[in-house]
């Protein structure tokens, strides 16, 4: 029922005679095709990149460990003081206030940010560093060939 809507809907209001019952078919087939195909794309651009984002969001959430500066999805900052299986304790403000708050509730490890930007950076002064040193031996290679 649902197929022949489908035809109905994709190939007109055409009457099925004895030459049509192959283009019939033919379109039927075509039908399963695309729908095949919309199915596969909408994996590929809605489910996987979901997915991907889910698992790192929780590899950052069992990556935390004790002394590790977090955020929660609350908004609350703190410093971790105690790691269980799926809670942590957290220490804020001067006072030393701590909360404990479930591993699901971890929105941002900022300890682990400001580490992977440092190891960024790093890498990409090393990196100038070396174009540099490869600049300079090249200059001095002209150099030494303008001399002989």
């Amino acid at each position: 029922m649902l197929l022949n809507t489908l035809n109905f809907l994709c190939m007109g209001t055409g009457t099925a005679g004895a030459e049509g019952g192959t283009q019939q078919s033919s379109g039927s087939f075509t039908m399963i095709i695309m729908m095949v195909a919309m199915l596969v794309l909408m994996y590929f651009i809605m489910i996987r990149p979901q997915k991907k984002k889910q698992q790192e969001e929780q590899k950052l959430r069992d990556s935390v460990q004790i002394g590790d500066e977090i955020t929660t999805i609350g908004g609350i900052n703190g410093r971790v003081v105690t790691v269980k299986e799926d809670s942590i304790v957290l220490e804020t403000g001067a006072e030393r206030n701590k909360l404990k708050i479930m591993r699901w509730a971890i929105q941002t490890n900022n300890t682990a940010n400001e580490r992977a930007e440092s190891e960024k950076a790093a890498f990409e002064a090393a990196k100038a560093a070396e174009k540099e040193e490869k600049k300079a031996s090249k200059r001095r290679s002209k150099k030494n060939e303008e001399e002989e």
